[in-house]
């Protein structure tokens, strides 16, 4: 099963606080045990909500907001897609996890990722054709 781990936003990273030195190289550390492991597919942080754009829909209508967004804790800082065997293999990964904002409180949020199994009979035969083909071209076009 594929994992998205979200590293929640936080005062100091929406207001650009780079990590120190200290913490890229702990990140880093731990990113290696992730891709020895066979887990992490890929993972990046995010530049602050006020660089950031939503589009928001709704009926017809679709409408751009430019950043900053307000609710800094319903915000992202950045990101993990794990490959795991299990909602507790994530689990047991993200407690070794160094803290992602160590002057503040941290908090990393497990999702599973959708796999064409979860939609069912509207997921056609033609959608899946289609869904394989576009990941095949992606995979060709960036190698991943």
């Amino acid at each position: 099963m594929r994992v998205m781990v979200i590293v929640k936003a936080t005062k100091n990273s929406e207001e650009g606080i780079m990590p120190s030195e200290q913490l890229l190289t702990d990140m880093g550390k731990f990113n290696e045990e992730l891709v020895k492991a066979g887990i992490m597919q890929a993972g990046e942080g995010l530049h602050p909500s006020s660089k950031g754009k939503r589009v928001q829909f709704s009926g017809g209508k679709k409408t751009v907001i430019d950043g900053p967004f307000a609710e800094t804790k319903e915000l992202i800082a950045g990101f993990w897609l794990w490959k795991v065997n299990s909602m507790d293999e994530a689990l047991e990964w993200a407690k070794r996890c160094p803290n992602p904002m160590p002057n503040e409180e941290g908090v990393l949020e497990i999702r599973p990722v959708f796999e064409a199994e979860d939609f069912g009979e509207e997921f056609t035969p033609e959608l899946r054709e289609q869904e394989d083909r576009l990941r095949a071209e992606i995979e060709q076009k960036h190698g991943s």
